[in-house]
């Protein structure tokens, strides 16, 4: 068709499965059938887009780096404008800003061009995750204990909007589009065709610690860890992990492996130095401390989460202690049904009030489990064991981040109760037709709503 300097597809002609799944990482695609695929060249594309679904009457869905576990760009009889053409960065080195399409991979691309400037920001940890997708649903990155969510590092966007206007956000113009971006995720109002990132110097030593032990110490490791967590300096970034990966015959262990990105290795070792007084270390089945980079920690990341594999996943937010989570977690990780599945506590702790943005739940704790699995004949059995345990776990939660659920199969709390009523409103103002899909949920469930929770022993603090 004419008017559009990349291609647009319609279901039926020759190339568009490809165009339809190529680019989605979970090989469990869902059988969802867009109307037609816009392989987008540039904005002018995205524009001549989104009028031409206005013209027909198409809904509009979008797609930046196809890392959804739930492919929330797959929806039937929409026109999805892919994104994965335009891949542009800059670096201002005066103001430190950053500019990206939304397509471009915060491991694999952006974070060795911010370090060839001596910058860094904080992008996912699977490296392959395109930044669209990823700021708009909140963004918890390397060094985000200290430096706080992605998305509170965007400073402006360029936005399609519903009536094909391209317009630009920050703090001075269209601060609802910007308030919106910064945590609304799929169900984002308009077609962002820029980020511009507040960068930070790129710390010059990081440093991992990681113990190894086996399944039986959970409750004593997770008890220690989760005590000493609120006095853990912010670089310290603590994650337990129950995994296969580096016994893939054997029964989970439990990794310990901890970051601290810093300004010298001398900062390292202090903000380190509580975790070598583990108790436990008498009974560590292995332990490495050492130099490492975000390039090596990515590259560990993605032999976590290998391509061509189906995936599901799921999470919850808690303030529950250790002592409380430790059984529930202990039936969840002792069954880990395949080679390459994977759970994680990662001791966040938040410290502060959010600044004012659509994200706003966060908890403790954060508690997420990833089935992978290569046949389709085990999609259901894996999903639903996924959503299982998880639920079990939520009714000590306080909600989830939308990176890391699939509403189809479990929906629940991804903001809060104010926050989510702002949201609807300004889609109402900026796309009072319905225009651009919205979040992707099961028929009957209500959205932002959670399961009945139950009090949890003991305190945060």
């Amino acid at each position: 068709m004419s008017g559009f300097s990349g291609e647009i597809i319609w279901r039926g002609e020759p190339g568009y499965e490809d165009a339809r799944v190529g680019r989605v990482f979970n090989a469990r695609r869902p059988e969802r059938y867009p109307a037609a695929v816009l392989l987008a060249q540039n904005e002018e594309d995205v524009i001549a887009g989104v009028r031409l679904a206005r013209a027909r009457g198409l809904k509009v869905s979008v797609r930046s780096g196809g890392h959804s576990w739930a492919a929330w760009s797959l929806r039937d009889e929409a026109l999805l404008i892919d994104l994965g053409r335009m891949r542009d960065m800059t670096f201002e080195p005066a103001s430190g800003i950053a500019t990206v399409n939304p397509a471009v991979q915060g491991g694999t691309e952006l974070t060795p061009f911010l370090s060839s400037h001596g910058a860094a920001f904080p992008g996912g940890h699977c490296p392959s995750v395109g930044l669209g997708g990823f700021l708009l649903q909140g963004g918890q990155g390397w060094n985000s204990r200290r430096y706080g969510w992605a998305c509170e590092r965007v400073v402006a966007i360029d936005v399609v909007t519903a009536d094909g206007q391209l317009v630009h956000a920050d703090e001075a113009q269209n601060t609802d589009l910007l308030w919106a971006a910064r945590g609304a995720g799929p169900g984002f109002m308009g077609v962002i065709t820029r980020f511009y990132l507040r960068t930070y110097p790129l710390p010059k030593a990081m440093t991992h610690d990681t113990w190894m032990f086996e399944l039986a110490e959970l409750e004593h490791l997770l008890a220690w860890i989760d005590e000493l967590l609120p006095s853990l300096d912010r670089v310290v970034e603590p994650v337990i992990a129950a995994t296969r990966v580096p016994r893939p015959q054997g029964p989970p262990v439990l990794l310990l492996h901890t970051t601290a990105m810093c300004e010298s290795e001398q900062e390292a070792e202090r903000v380190l130095a509580p975790l070598a007084a583990c108790p436990l270390a008498d009974r560590a089945i292995g332990h490495e401390r050492g130099p490492t980079t975000v390039e090596a920690e990515n590259d560990a990341q993605g032999a976590q989460n290998p391509e061509g594999y189906r995936y599901a996943a799921d999470c919850t937010w808690t303030d529950a202690r250790g002592p409380e989570l430790a059984p529930l977690l202990r039936n969840l990780w002792s069954q880990l049904p395949t080679e390459h599945s994977f759970s994680i506590w990662y001791g966040w702790s938040p410290n502060r009030e959010l600044p004012d943005m659509a994200f706003s739940v966060e908890g403790r704790a954060y508690v997420a489990t990833y089935a992978i699995w290569p046949d389709a004949a085990d999609d259901e059995h894996h999903q639903q064991w996924v959503v299982d345990h998880t639920r079990r776990l939520a009714e000590l939660g306080k909600g989830v981040y939308l990176g890391d659920t699939d509403f189809i199969r479990r929906s629940d709390r991804f903001l809060s109760d104010e926050n989510f009523a702002r949201l609807e409103q300004v889609r109402a103002r900026r796309d009072p037709e319905g225009r651009f899909c919205s979040y992707l949920i099961a028929p009957g469930a209500q959205l932002n709503a959670g399961p009945a929770r139950r009090p949890h022993t003991g305190s945060a603090p």
